[in-house]
């Protein structure tokens, strides 16, 4: 299991960004947390199989299309805080 943190920049809030990635999340076996950034940028952290989490990538990308600009990853080894994906405040 890993851990990825993505940052979107864009057109990503007040746009429905987070409702759609806990959307997406429902088809992919990761759990974590996506939440809307103080800078405009919303940012998501997620734990699974890379496979998995590079998938759900790949589905936000094609969901929020036209809203992302640009996309910063980081990967690491998963904490295991988390127990499902959920909106973070």
């Amino acid at each position: 299991m890993n851990r990825i943190t993505v940052h979107f920049s864009g057109r990503v809030q007040g746009v429905g960004f987070r409702y759609t990635v806990c959307q997406v999340a429902e088809e992919f076996a990761v759990c974590g947390s996506v939440r809307n950034l103080a800078d405009g940028r919303v940012e998501l952290v997620a734990e699974g199989r890379d496979d998995e989490l590079a998938r759900f990538v790949e589905a936000i990308e094609v969901a929020m299309r036209g809203h992302i600009r640009e996309r910063t990853l980081n990967r690491g080894p998963a904490s295991g805080e988390f127990t499902d994906f959920r909106v973070a405040y």
